[in-house]
């Protein structure tokens, strides 16, 4: 009795290392040497600045992935469900703007006061302010559009937007996230879409988890955030250098989310987790090992670490402000916008908007 047990337990060990080695996971890795982490001082010293966050329409739905300001001063935000809520910081009244169906990201605000959402379940998408919404474009180039993350609008009325994979995740995208950040090939790019001619083209191609976007104040350049690459790339529009592309900001000490140009002049930056050591020194050099914790339950691979996190940027990618919390009492930050010395956050883990003082 006993020697046949010892041999099912052999079995079902064997049976484990064959599924561990060999069960398809979707991807293919690629090698990957990070760059140390930079330590946690001089610009990017911890500080308690990102504690004193208050909470604008708390409770009002899951994840406000993203906000953008109105011309009154409205903050609009995506949620999990699909809708687009708008809220009034001087009242707090909350209104429900529109639903997409999907799963509304990156949102802008056009010359004329139309919403521009990047939805990575319907497209490129414009909200008019009675809430009626129109399809910009779902292609580019003859090939569907996939997961589109974030955008930025010129002078001109170009939007400038980001794909951050051409695979396609669920509602929420945590399931792409994951095998991106696994599998680490530049499968994102940025496109840009002109509404004069309804023209949609990618501008920049080979990007590693492509995520926000911002344009100059002169439109002279828009930078991508790769998320997975630890930095932020600049492409030029205009000028000597125009379709020339860059390092703005390499090996930040966190996963770059959201940017935005401020009112302030300059370049604000989220980093919606602190990097992680058993990944960068054990995971991504070894694309077996990737394989496997992808084989394993999810709850046993490396989990987000509530972190709040936020960098001012100039023009030349110089840190400028950091503000942080290292507790997380508001977590896992993926936008902000600055108005007026004011910062609004968005989140993948809160129920409401983040508003926090530059000044206080």
């Amino acid at each position: 009795m006993l020697k046949k047990a010892g041999i099912a337990l052999l079995v079902l060990f064997g049976l484990g290392l064959l599924y561990l080695s060999v069960w398809p996971v979707g991807i293919d890795p690629l090698a990957w040497d990070p760059p140390a982490a930079p330590e946690l001082s001089g610009v990017y010293a911890p500080n308690n600045r990102l504690s004193r966050v208050a909470r604008l329409a708390e409770g009002v739905g899951a994840a406000p992935e993203s906000v953008a300001l109105d011309g009154r001063g409205r903050v609009c935000a995506g949620l999990e469900d699909g809708r687009i809520i708008r809220a009034d910081p001087a009242t707090g009244e909350v209104a429900t703007l529109a639903d997409t169906g999907g799963r509304p990201l990156g949102l802008a605000f056009d010359s004329g006061g139309g919403l521009v959402v990047c939805d990575p379940q319907k497209g490129l998408l414009k909200i008019n302010p009675r809430g009626e919404i129109t399809l910009l474009t779902g292609k580019a180039e003859g090939t569907a559009l996939a997961a589109l993350n974030d955008l930025d609008i010129g002078a001109d009325g170009k939007v400038y937007f980001s794909e951050t994979t051409f695979r396609r995740g669920d509602a929420s995208g945590a399931d792409l996230t994951y095998l991106e950040i696994f599998e680490h090939r530049p499968n994102g790019r940025l496109l840009s879409y002109d509404p004069r001619t309804g023209k949609t083209e990618t501008v920049l191609k080979n990007l590693h988890y492509a995520n926000g976007v911002a344009l100059s104040p002169d439109g002279s350049f828009v930078l991508v955030t790769e998320t997975t690459a630890y930095r932020v790339r600049k492409l030029w529009l205009t000028g000597p250098r125009q379709g020339k592309d860059e390092i703005f900001i390499d090996n930040l000490p966190g996963f770059p989310d959201g940017i935005s140009l401020g009112s302030d002049g300059l370049f604000w930056l989220t980093l919606v987790n602190p990097r992680n050591s058993l990944a960068d020194n054990l995971l991504m050099p070894r694309p077996f090992l990737r394989k496997v914790f992808l084989r394993l339950p999810r709850f046993l691979a490396p989990q987000p670490q509530r972190y709040g996190l936020v960098l001012g940027l100039d023009k030349e990618g110089r840190v400028v402000e950091n503000l942080q919390d290292p507790a997380g009492g508001y977590g896992r930050i993926s936008c902000v916008v600055e108005r007026e010395g004011r910062l609004y956050l968005g989140s993948l883990a809160e129920d409401a908007i983040g508003v926090v003082e530059l000044r206080p």
